[in-house]
């Protein structure tokens, strides 16, 4: 018989991105017999609103086939046509689209400079801020989940100003580990970083994988390094940093500490072998098939782990030097949607947004193990030790502690590509730790300096 924990325990995650409301509905339900509580736009018939979103793995398209047809139901006359963009893609060909008279009415826009800041400065996204107000948003999200997808309307100054965007989910970053290896060699969860340094060593004893990773795509070396940094590193310097405030810089003792570590990882071979190959949907095949006893990602990676495998997994926060430090992790809302400003539609293009974080969407993302950054029932209840009870008391620890950490690449409009391409060369060990800070930090100077 399941344990259970209520979810009135995770009320810190409630009151910080949200108040409580609607019930658990898992996606494989057939949509409900009535319309959706959803308010009814007139609009002219044959109606289609164009969306571009990057949810493309197969649960998450099952989520967003049913919201859409859900709204289609509700709306006489409205068709949405879905557009799938892998992270890349999207990063590649939105800026573009959004100045077309044909491109998509609502689109996820990835939160920082080089994209949702770029795009304001381009005035190509519509302002929410009516419609934060007409639809009650602030109930929904606190300001600090807010700011994140905030800009002042020139673009130039990031974390306030108008609302952009409204994000669906909520992300942390931390550790899977595969619960049946761990089972088997004896393994404990780590509760301090010198722990999980010398747990890497025992697995590498062990013949085993330490940590299931791949470069290949760029982007997952950001996220290793970061969870490392945020170990040495304080939420108010990540702050000032990515909100470019206060005179902060990359090129610190703690970053080059955190490099330090990365390169010591690399030398001792606790990566996949030819990690530098390896995509990051290749790695996670690998991990999912036994190949790895940890791998370092964000809770978007739960669901996938529950399918298609003989493996049980868990997660954990990379822990801090200490086990009663306050715990800091690179985490936040996902990718928010937000309406191209030409839009021929905006209220329609609004209350779709409404409706992407409506009770009912977050039923649906927890139906496929998500953490939704909406509301969820007072009353919800967690089944104690599976993986999505792991991630939304990892979500629950940092909330508590203030914790949530940012995605550094949002710093300034070109910071993930300097980033990407300084963390290849140090995981090749073509740089050293001080060389990689100084480098970023030359792009970090120059954006602050244009200001």
């Amino acid at each position: 018989m399941w344990k259970f924990i209520s979810f009135m325990v995770l009320a810190a995650m409630v009151l910080t991105a949200c108040a409580p409301a609607a019930t658990q509905t898992p996606v494989t339900e057939a949509p409900a017999t009535t319309a959706p509580d959803v308010t009814l736009t007139t609009a002219p018939e044959t109606v289609t609103l164009i969306v571009w979103d990057q949810f493309y793995r197969d649960v998450e398209t099952q989520v967003m086939d049913t919201l859409n047809a859900e709204f289609e139901a509700a709306h006489p006359g409205v068709k949405i046509e879905r557009v799938v963009k892998t992270m890349d893609d999207l990063k590649a060909t939105l800026k573009l689209a959004l100045g077309e008279a044909d491109g998509p009415d609502v689109a996820q826009v990835n939160q920082g400079r080089p994209d949702m800041g770029a795009f304001v400065e381009a005035g190509l996204l519509l302002p929410l801020n009516n419609y934060a107000t007409q639809y009650n948003w602030s109930e929904r999200f606190s300001s600090s989940v807010n700011n994140r997808n905030s800009f002042s309307e020139d673009g130039k100054t990031f974390g306030s100003g108008n609302l952009y965007g409204v994000s669906p989910t909520a992300e942390v970053v931390g550790v899977y580990y595969n619960k049946n290896m761990f089972s088997k060699y004896g393994w404990d969860i780590p509760t301090t970083f010198d722990e999980f340094t010398q747990l890497l060593a025992d697995i590498k004893t062990a013949g085993e994988t330490p940590i299931a990773f791949g470069l290949l795509d760029g982007w997952p070396g950001i996220h290793e390094f970061s969870a490392v940094a945020d170990t040495l590193v304080t939420g108010e310097y990540l702050d000032n940093f990515v909100y470019g405030v206060n005179n902060v810089s990359f090129d610190t003792p703690e970053n080059q500490e955190a490099a330090k570590i990365i390169q010591e990882w690399v030398d001792a071979g606790y990566f996949t072998d030819g990690f530098m190959g390896i995509g990051y949907d290749d790695v996670n095949k690998l991990f999912k098939s036994g190949q790895g006893a940890m791998t370092i990602t964000g809770s978007w990676l739960a669901p996938e782990l529950l399918v298609d495998t003989d493996q049980e997994f868990g997660f954990f926060l990379l822990p801090q030097k200490t086990a009663d430090a306050k715990q800091l992790a690179v985490g936040g809302v996902g990718i928010p949607f937000a309406i191209r400003k030409s839009t021929a539609n905006p209220d329609l293009a609004a209350e779709y947004l409404d409706w992407m974080i409506s009770p009912r969407a977050a039923q649906l993302w927890v139906g496929i193990s998500y953490v939704p950054a909406m509301p969820l029932p007072a009353d919800f209840t967690l089944e104690v030790g599976s993986l999505f009870t792991d991630t939304v008391l990892a979500w629950n620890r940092i909330n508590q502690d203030n914790g949530v950490g940012h995605y550094i690449d949002w710093a300034t409009p070109t910071f993930y590509d300097t980033i990407v391409s300084q963390l290849q060369k140090l995981f090749a060990n073509e740089i050293d730790p001080a060389t990689f800070t100084a480098e970023v930090e030359k792009d970090y100077s120059a954006f602050l300096s244009g200001q």
